[in-house]
């Protein structure tokens, strides 16, 4: 005899609203009868680019309320990387999603291109959401984000959290606000410039500057260093899987923009955007936006491991786990 939750069960059909779901694909008409295969192909790739977008903006807030917090317990991190893994799963896949599109001939894009009139991906409301929760994106070390991204802020940035994040990073023991916390990072991060100095005499400068703008020393860049110089150590070793995730982040995301610019220069060549942008140009630029700029700038001064500094309380880095 079945149980009277089996009779009370959706079935995958309404579980999924599939129905209503497979009515969206209308265009300007409101009629899917109008629409040629070719519109219809277009309009398909598009939603599923834009119900990607909301799974990424999910699995990024859940990973920036993971880490905005005074105190990350250790046993979160690993949530956090969970989180950023299936974001870069899903840019990898989007990057892959563009190849549909480039089975659109271009006549066949201009068959139904007027009926986008100056609709743009570049009004995507999620793409905006989705770049103000990562942070201020940069180009050749300058912020590009400016009144676009506005209002699509969000309470704080995914950025804003992994510097304040960083910002902790215990020192060779030493934790922020500590009485000797000041002169331990200081000793570290001098040490460390030294070593830099006898082995590449000619990129220190660059590296003193990373690490002491307005010759002051940056905690959250200190932090960062010593994380990926002492990377084994048990207690550094969930930080450092996290730092790289979000290399890996940016890196699926490059490879995303740049498929998208050449499905565009195979579609459309070299043509003004439909809304009014440069078009393959613009889109070419994108692929040069850096949001944890530091994360890569850090791998510029990195120093082989028999010349860093010495290990100061290493029974400070033991797994604190259960």
């Amino acid at each position: 005899m079945q149980s009277s939750w089996a009779f009370m069960s959706p079935t995958y059909g309404e579980y999924l609203r599939i129905e209503e779901l497979l009515k969206l694909q209308t265009g300007v008409d409101g009629d899917e009868s109008k629409l040629s295969n070719d519109e219809l192909h277009f309009i398909l790739v598009h939603q599923n680019f834009e119900l990607w977008f909301k799974l990424v903006i999910n699995e990024l807030r859940c990973t920036r309320d993971i880490l905005d917090s005074d105190y990350v317990e250790e046993t979160r991190i690993p949530q956090a990387v969970h989180h950023m893994e299936r974001v870069i799963e899903t840019f990898r896949l989007m990057a892959q999603q563009w190849k549909v599109v480039e089975t659109l001939e271009p006549q066949d894009f201009l068959n139904f291109r007027d009926k986008l009139g100056r609709a743009s991906g570049f009004e995507s409301a999620q793409m905006r959401i989705m770049e103000a929760l990562m942070g201020e994106i940069w180009v050749d070390g300058k912020p590009v984000s400016g009144k676009a991204w506005e209002s699509f802020k969000e309470k704080t940035s995914l950025y804003d959290v992994i510097c304040e994040w960083l910002q902790r990073t215990p020192i060779q023991g030493s934790i922020p606000d500590s009485s000797s916390d000041s002169s331990t990072v200081s000793e570290f991060v001098d040490s460390f410039l030294e070593s830099h100095k006898s082995l590449y005499p000619d990129t220190t400068s660059g590296a003193e500057e990373f690490l002491k703008p307005d010759g002051k020393i940056h905690r959250g860049r200190a932090g960062l260093l010593f994380i990926e110089s002492y990377r084994e150590l048990p207690l550094l070793a969930w930080p450092r899987k996290l730092i790289s995730t979000l290399i890996e982040l940016e890196e699926a995301m490059v490879l995303w923009r740049s498929s998208h610019a050449r499905t565009v220069e195979r579609v459309i060549g070299r043509r003004v955007g439909t809304g009014g942008s440069s078009g393959v140009d613009y889109l070419d630029m994108t692929t040069k936006y850096r949001v944890f700029v530091d994360l890569w700038s850090i791998r510029s001064i990195l120093i082989k491991k028999s010349a860093l500094p010495a290990l100061q309380n290493p029974e400070f880095y033991g797994f604190q786990g259960d």
